[in-house]
């Protein structure tokens, strides 16, 4: 954004209690839109700058566009800086368990005491009832839920393939955070924003559960379901190369069999219209499937390419690094990994006057901001030594 257009966000002051992905996509949300988030890390730092395997990268991708400073909130020194940081603070952002904060003085009943206009969300497993004394994971609210009913086969119930309600909730809790700062401009108080992994996933459901409403069948799982259209597909074609097919319309129909020599299939009555062909699956896939196993998907998309039918390529998240549209359209920014070391990471999915929200502050190193936020709320030099100490003290 070009300074005559500042981000929407640009003077808000956002300082987060949080760790894994939930709360940090909340953060990182409202720091690429302007916002200048202050990170409250433990002397330790968060633990996903640590994580193995499949939490390796979530560091670098959660947590740019923040300042960190490290902080014993288990001292009350720590404590006392923390609350110098949220007393110029417009949002706090927490995810930790339940009754965390208030033990440690810092949660919403405590702080709207000091400050009536501050915006507080909570990024909690469940919204108050009677599950939320329980500990909640991205995969258990995905079990208890329905969607890993919905993704895994019949009998074999199965996650999906990201973080989907940890990602979701934070942004909801975002969107939360944008709702409560509008109203306090109408009002000129803030509120508390409660966000939760559960009722997120059953928002994600939702068509599943009005399926059955609407026709008192329950929704089979994805890979075993009725689709709504007779062509949705991963086809197997030469040498064994997966390509994804669709015809959803009567038109896609005429214009797929012309493509593809498929005439006396057109001309069959009994798949007449999208949902004739939903009822003819079973002998009709097994025809369109011998009809292209001898195509490259190469030459598959170029055809449904050049026919403007949709199609897709089986893709592995590590083949996106070099996606063409990714590249050409700014999708992807330099980052600075855990190790020091520079990959690139998906920005925001949308744009702003034609420019796609960036990166300003690389994910910070541990306590990098520590001294200058510290001066800024009133510290000086001799009492950031002292905090300091008293910190790294056993």
């Amino acid at each position: 954004m070009s300074e005559s257009k500042p981000l929407p966000y640009a003077g808000i002051r956002v300082v987060e209690f949080t760790h894994m992905v939930m709360g940090p996509t909340c953060g990182m949300l409202l720091g690429d839109l302007g916002a200048e988030v202050i990170k409250v890390e433990p002397i330790a730092g968060d633990d996903t700058r640590r994580l193995l395997g499949s939490g390796a990268g979530f560091f670098p991708t959660f947590n740019r566009n923040k300042k960190s400073i490290a902080l014993d909130l288990k001292k009350p020194e720590g404590v006392e800086a923390a609350l110098k940081l949220i007393a110029s603070a417009d949002i706090v952002s927490e995810n930790f368990k339940p009754g965390t904060m208030k033990k440690l003085g810092l949660d919403y009943d405590t702080l709207r005491k000091l400050n009536p206009r501050l915006i507080y969300v909570s990024h909690k497993g469940f919204l108050p009832g009677p599950y939320d004394h329980r500990t909640a994971l991205d995969e258990v609210v995905q079990m208890m839920g329905g969607l890993a009913y919905m993704t895994g086969r019949a009998g074999d119930p199965l996650r999906a393939g990201t973080s989907v309600n940890d990602i979701m909730g934070g942004m909801f809790g975002a969107i939360g955070a944008m709702a409560a700062l509008r109203q306090r401009d109408q009002t000129g108080e803030g509120c508390e924003v409660q966000s939760a992994l559960f009722e997120n996933n059953i928002f994600l459901v939702a068509q599943h559960m009005m399926q059955f409403a609407a026709t008192g069948k329950p929704a089979d799982p994805m890979p075993s379901r009725i689709s709504a259209w007779g062509i949705y597909d991963v086809f197997t074609v030469k040498d064994g190369e997966q390509i994804f097919l669709a015809v959803v319309s009567d038109k896609q129909w005429a214009i797929f069999c012309k493509a593809f020599g498929l005439q006396d299939l057109h001309a069959d009555p009994r798949l007449a219209t999208n949902n004739d062909r939903v009822r003819s699956r079973e002998w009709m896939m097994p025809i369109l499937r011998s009809h292209l196993a001898d195509t490259s998907a190469a030459e598959l998309s170029a055809v449904f390419e050049r026919n403007e039918l949709p199609f897709a390529p089986i893709v592995k998240p590590q083949d996106l690094f070099d996606d063409p549209h990714l590249n050409a359209t700014g999708g992807l920014a330099p980052v600075r990994m855990n190790d020091g070391s520079e990959s690139k990471v998906p920005l925001m999915p949308f744009t702003l006057g034609g420019q796609r929200p960036g990166i300003r502050l690389q994910p910070p190193l541990l306590g990098e901001h520590t001294d200058a936020l510290l001066r800024e709320a009133g510290y000086d030099a001799e009492a950031i030594a002292a905090l300091k100490a008293g910190q790294s003290a056993a």
